[in-house]
């Protein structure tokens, strides 16, 4: 685990050109063939050489330092090809929880983010690795996280997750953790009736995510 930011900065920074083949190979696994069926394989790959221990769903990758990592593919434009997972949502007991102690408040304070060479037509082998930041969001961006997520947590908290889709808050959105209907969840329905239903999943869109590394040469 990197004692200081300055470190773990240093130690992502020295991954940037990197194929996912060189970084593979350095740590003997094998470069899946299909991400479809091994979501995450490369966030846990960067792990390894970041020094993550901390695998605790509730707290941050690196929580002495209070930092989160992401991975974040991009295309030949630097645009992200798809939301980025934040945290799985609770579907229940949340009445009593405030954006400020909330789970994804705190993923969301601190995150470094390494881009990933995201086009499909590129072998993931060969896919290189970009220029990792470091990112907090702003008052402004806070604000409008926060916004977001009482929205949503409303209509969870009363009874109207089927309510909510892509189009449910601005920054943020809430979906499926899987297409699984063997995993169920438990979910308050009206009048506080438990139902069954799909895990839920934070992402930030992919429109905000762009503003976030525009600023940023990768």
């Amino acid at each position: 685990m990197p004692k200081n930011e300055f470190t773990l900065l240093s130690r992502a920074q020295a991954l940037a050109g990197f194929t996912i083949g060189n970084l593979a190979r350095n740590a003997d696994l094998l470069v899946p063939s299909d991400l479809k069926i091994n979501k995450g394989w490369i966030g846990r790959l960067i792990e390894i050489y970041l020094g993550v221990i901390s695998y605790n769903k509730s707290e941050q990758d690196f929580i002495d330092l209070g930092i989160e990592l992401k991975t974040i593919p991009i295309d030949s434009l630097g645009n992200p090809t798809e939301n980025t997972f934040i945290c799985t949502a609770s579907l229940i007991k949340n009445k009593n929880t405030t954006w400020r102690t909330s789970n994804i408040k705190n993923r969301l304070s601190k995150i470094l983010w390494i881009p990933i060479e995201g086009d499909k037509n590129i072998p993931l082998k060969i896919r290189r690795i970009g220029r990792p930041f470091l990112w907090s969001p702003s008052i402004k961006e806070d604000m409008m996280l926060r916004k977001d997520w009482e929205e949503i947590m409303n209509l969870i908290i009363f009874g109207k997750i089927n309510h909510i889709n892509k189009y449910t808050g601005l920054l943020l959105q809430l979906g499926a953790k899987t297409l699984n209907s063997k995993l169920l969840n438990k979910d308050i329905e009206n009048k506080d009736m438990i139902i069954l239903t799909l895990p839920r999943k934070f992402y930030l869109k992919k429109f905000f995510t762009k503003i976030i590394i525009s600023g940023h040469h990768i």
